[in-house]
Protein backbone atom coordinates (compact mmCIF):
# COMPACT_ATOMS: atom_id res chain seq x y z
CA UNK A 1 0.00 0.00 0.00
CA UNK A 2 3.09 2.23 0.72
CA UNK A 3 5.13 1.61 -2.12
CA UNK A 4 4.12 2.24 -5.89
CA UNK A 5 1.08 4.50 -6.10
CA UNK A 6 -1.75 5.21 -3.32
CA UNK A 7 -4.69 5.45 -4.01
CA UNK A 8 -8.03 7.56 -2.35
CA UNK A 9 -9.05 4.28 -0.84
CA UNK A 10 -5.71 3.12 0.16
CA UNK A 11 -5.15 6.13 1.86
CA UNK A 12 -8.20 6.72 3.49
CA UNK A 13 -8.04 2.85 5.01
CA UNK A 14 -4.53 3.49 5.74
CA UNK A 15 -5.23 6.58 7.80
CA UNK A 16 -8.16 4.81 9.10
CA UNK A 17 -6.29 2.20 10.42
CA UNK A 18 -3.74 4.67 12.02
CA UNK A 19 -6.37 6.91 13.92
CA UNK A 20 -8.19 3.05 14.89
CA UNK A 21 -11.37 5.07 15.94
CA UNK A 22 -13.10 1.67 17.25
CA UNK A 23 -9.35 1.02 19.60
CA UNK A 24 -10.31 4.92 20.68
CA UNK A 25 -13.74 3.82 21.74
CA UNK A 26 -12.80 3.03 25.56
CA UNK A 27 -10.41 6.12 25.33
CA UNK A 28 -13.02 8.94 24.49
CA UNK A 29 -15.36 7.22 26.86
CA UNK A 30 -13.22 7.25 29.80
CA UNK A 31 -12.32 10.78 29.29
CA UNK A 32 -15.87 11.92 28.32
CA UNK A 33 -16.91 10.39 31.51
CA UNK A 34 -17.09 14.13 33.44
CA UNK A 35 -18.90 15.74 30.75
CA UNK A 36 -22.21 16.20 30.54
CA UNK A 37 -24.03 13.72 28.23
CA UNK A 38 -25.57 16.65 26.19
CA UNK A 39 -22.49 17.92 25.50
CA UNK A 40 -20.58 14.79 24.62
CA UNK A 41 -21.31 14.52 21.21
CA UNK A 42 -20.39 18.72 20.59
CA UNK A 43 -16.88 17.79 21.97
CA UNK A 44 -16.16 14.78 20.13
CA UNK A 45 -16.86 16.93 16.62
CA UNK A 46 -14.70 19.63 18.41
CA UNK A 47 -12.13 17.92 19.20
CA UNK A 48 -12.02 16.17 15.35
CA UNK A 49 -12.20 19.23 13.43
CA UNK A 50 -9.39 20.17 15.66
CA UNK A 51 -7.05 17.15 14.76
CA UNK A 52 -8.54 17.52 10.95
CA UNK A 53 -7.02 20.90 10.90
CA UNK A 54 -3.59 19.90 12.69
CA UNK A 55 -3.08 16.76 9.75
CA UNK A 56 -4.21 19.20 7.04
CA UNK A 57 -1.81 21.98 8.25
CA UNK A 58 1.28 19.15 7.71
CA UNK A 59 -0.55 18.41 5.20
CA UNK A 60 -0.47 21.58 3.25
CA UNK A 61 2.95 22.72 5.17
CA UNK A 62 4.93 19.50 5.09
CA UNK A 63 6.93 19.74 2.53
CA UNK A 64 8.06 23.29 3.47
CA UNK A 65 8.95 21.77 6.98
CA UNK A 66 10.28 18.58 5.42
CA UNK A 67 12.67 21.00 3.43
CA UNK A 68 13.30 23.27 6.72
CA UNK A 69 14.36 20.40 8.62
CA UNK A 70 16.32 18.81 5.66
CA UNK A 71 14.80 15.51 6.65
CA UNK A 72 14.79 13.27 3.34
CA UNK A 73 11.45 10.98 2.22
CA UNK A 74 13.84 8.05 3.45
CA UNK A 75 14.12 9.59 7.27
CA UNK A 76 10.72 9.87 6.75
CA UNK A 77 10.01 6.36 5.72
CA UNK A 78 12.01 4.71 8.37
CA UNK A 79 11.12 6.70 11.38
CA UNK A 80 7.08 6.17 9.88
CA UNK A 81 7.30 3.09 10.15
CA UNK A 82 9.05 2.65 13.38
CA UNK A 83 6.46 4.73 14.86
CA UNK A 84 3.43 3.12 13.55
CA UNK A 85 5.40 -0.42 14.15
CA UNK A 86 5.31 1.02 18.02
CA UNK A 87 1.50 1.86 17.77
CA UNK A 88 0.60 -1.60 15.90
CA UNK A 89 2.52 -3.11 19.37
CA UNK A 90 0.43 -0.55 21.99
CA UNK A 91 -3.15 -1.72 20.14
CA UNK A 92 -1.94 -5.48 19.92
CA UNK A 93 -0.73 -5.62 23.43
CA UNK A 94 -2.02 -2.51 24.91
CA UNK A 95 -0.89 -1.27 28.42
CA UNK A 96 -2.92 -0.64 31.46
CA UNK A 97 -3.10 3.11 31.42
CA UNK A 98 -3.92 3.09 27.59
CA UNK A 99 -1.92 4.26 24.58
CA UNK A 100 -1.37 7.78 25.93
CA UNK A 101 -1.09 7.46 29.77
CA UNK A 102 -3.22 9.71 32.21
CA UNK A 103 -5.01 11.91 31.04
CA UNK A 104 -6.31 15.20 32.47
CA UNK A 105 -9.33 15.53 34.62
CA UNK A 106 -12.63 17.68 33.41
CA UNK A 107 -13.84 18.09 30.16
CA UNK A 108 -10.78 17.27 27.71
CA UNK A 109 -9.33 20.21 25.25
CA UNK A 110 -7.21 19.25 22.71
CA UNK A 111 -4.75 17.08 24.56
CA UNK A 112 -5.53 13.58 24.82
CA UNK A 113 -8.41 13.33 22.63
CA UNK A 114 -7.85 15.70 19.12
CA UNK A 115 -3.79 15.26 19.93
CA UNK A 116 -2.77 13.04 20.17
CA UNK A 117 -5.14 10.34 20.28
CA UNK A 118 -6.61 11.34 17.10
CA UNK A 119 -3.95 13.73 15.04
CA UNK A 120 -0.93 11.37 17.19
CA UNK A 121 2.41 10.98 15.51
CA UNK A 122 1.52 8.43 13.53
CA UNK A 123 -1.48 10.14 11.90
CA UNK A 124 1.17 13.17 11.23
CA UNK A 125 3.88 11.05 9.88
CA UNK A 126 1.57 9.25 7.70
CA UNK A 127 0.29 12.70 6.07
CA UNK A 128 3.95 13.61 5.87
CA UNK A 129 5.08 10.81 4.08
CA UNK A 130 2.28 10.37 1.68
CA UNK A 131 2.50 14.66 0.49
CA UNK A 132 6.21 13.92 0.34
CA UNK A 133 6.58 10.79 -1.68
CA UNK A 134 3.34 12.06 -4.09
CA UNK A 135 3.24 15.83 -3.44
CA UNK A 136 1.32 16.39 -7.00
CA UNK A 137 -1.22 14.10 -5.60
CA UNK A 138 -1.91 17.00 -2.13
CA UNK A 139 -5.62 17.15 -2.86
CA UNK A 140 -6.44 13.44 -3.29
CA UNK A 141 -4.34 13.11 0.03
CA UNK A 142 -6.64 16.12 1.63
CA UNK A 143 -9.99 14.31 0.21
CA UNK A 144 -8.64 11.10 2.33
CA UNK A 145 -7.78 13.42 5.37
CA UNK A 146 -11.02 14.48 5.33
CA UNK A 147 -12.76 11.20 4.96
CA UNK A 148 -11.08 9.12 7.34
CA UNK A 149 -11.77 11.96 9.74
CA UNK A 150 -15.53 12.02 9.00
CA UNK A 151 -15.58 8.17 9.77
CA UNK A 152 -13.56 8.98 12.34
CA UNK A 153 -15.84 11.27 14.30
CA UNK A 154 -18.94 9.14 13.59
CA UNK A 155 -17.66 6.28 15.09
CA UNK A 156 -16.48 8.80 17.89
CA UNK A 157 -19.39 10.08 18.50
CA UNK A 158 -21.30 6.41 18.33
CA UNK A 159 -19.24 5.28 20.96
CA UNK A 160 -21.97 5.05 23.67
CA UNK A 161 -23.87 3.13 21.64
CA UNK A 162 -21.15 1.11 20.07
CA UNK A 163 -19.95 0.19 23.54
CA UNK A 164 -23.07 -1.26 24.57
CA UNK A 165 -23.87 -3.38 21.02
CA UNK A 166 -20.11 -4.67 20.82
CA UNK A 167 -18.89 -4.84 24.42
CA UNK A 168 -15.35 -4.55 25.88
CA UNK A 169 -14.17 -8.20 24.18
CA UNK A 170 -15.49 -7.37 21.13
CA UNK A 171 -13.49 -3.90 20.89
CA UNK A 172 -10.63 -5.54 22.11
CA UNK A 173 -10.81 -7.95 19.17
CA UNK A 174 -11.59 -5.55 16.30
CA UNK A 175 -8.53 -2.88 18.12
CA UNK A 176 -5.96 -6.22 17.73
CA UNK A 177 -7.28 -6.94 14.31
CA UNK A 178 -6.46 -3.11 13.16
CA UNK A 179 -3.27 -3.54 15.11
CA UNK A 180 -1.94 -6.58 13.22
CA UNK A 181 -3.04 -5.06 10.05
CA UNK A 182 -1.24 -1.96 10.72
CA UNK A 183 2.13 -4.48 11.62
CA UNK A 184 1.99 -5.38 8.08
CA UNK A 185 1.96 -1.62 7.13
CA UNK A 186 4.59 -0.64 9.28
CA UNK A 187 7.23 -3.02 8.11
CA UNK A 188 6.30 -2.14 4.67
CA UNK A 189 6.80 1.63 5.22
CA UNK A 190 9.85 0.30 7.13
CA UNK A 191 11.63 -1.90 4.67
CA UNK A 192 10.71 0.32 1.85
CA UNK A 193 12.77 2.94 3.59
CA UNK A 194 15.62 0.88 3.85
CA UNK A 195 15.53 -0.34 0.32
CA UNK A 196 15.53 3.37 -0.35
CA UNK A 197 18.55 4.01 1.56
CA UNK A 198 20.49 1.15 0.21
CA UNK A 199 20.04 2.56 -3.01
CA UNK A 200 20.70 5.85 -2.19
CA UNK A 201 24.11 4.48 -1.37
Amino acid sequence: MLSGTMTFISATILLLLVIDPFGAVPLFLAALGQVDPKRRVGVVIRECLIALLVLLTFLVCGESLLELLQISQTSLGIAGGIILFMIALHMIFPSTKGLFGDAPQGEPFIVPLAIPLIAGPSAIATVLLMVSRWPEQSMKWAAAVCTAALLSTLILASSQSIAKFMGERGLMAIERLMGLILTVLAVQMFVDGVREFIHSL
